[in-house]
């Protein structure tokens, strides 16, 4: 059974950094696309970030030059490093993949991390 499971997140100050990492586990043949989504409270879900397994990225415009994504395919985790944190960055992340496992390709998500900025 695949799993992901995410730590990291937090409360930080305006401007602060936090880092969010996620860890896939089960029987996993491949991973193509790993990412982050935050939901805010009344908000629809958004894209934060995604990386591909060769390593090209996507990003929000409201992060771009902030936030950076990166993942260790030997070790099937991604990590989202956040900088010039803003309050409007406050949401609960949750880390996502596709993954081809025992089962066949699904996309799989987190439990969700809850981000909050505030000073």
């Amino acid at each position: 059974q695949v799993q992901l499971v995410e730590s990291g997140g937090g409360l930080a100050q305006p401007g602060g950094s936090l880092r969010l990492s996620c860890a896939a586990s089960g029987t996993i043949f491949s991973i193509s696309v790993m990412g982050w989504y935050r939901q805010a409270p009344g908000k629809q879900r958004e894209l934060v970030a995604r990386i591909t397994s060769i390593g090209s990225t996507n990003y929000a415009d409201s992060v771009k030059g902030r936030f950076t994504i990166s993942r260790d395919n030997a070790k099937n985790t991604v990590a989202l490093q956040m900088n010039s944190l803003k309050p409007e960055d406050t949401a609960v992340y949750y880390c996502y993949a596709d993954i081809w496992g025992a089962s066949g390709g699904y996309d799989y998500w987190g439990q969700g991390t809850q981000v909050t900025v505030s000073s």
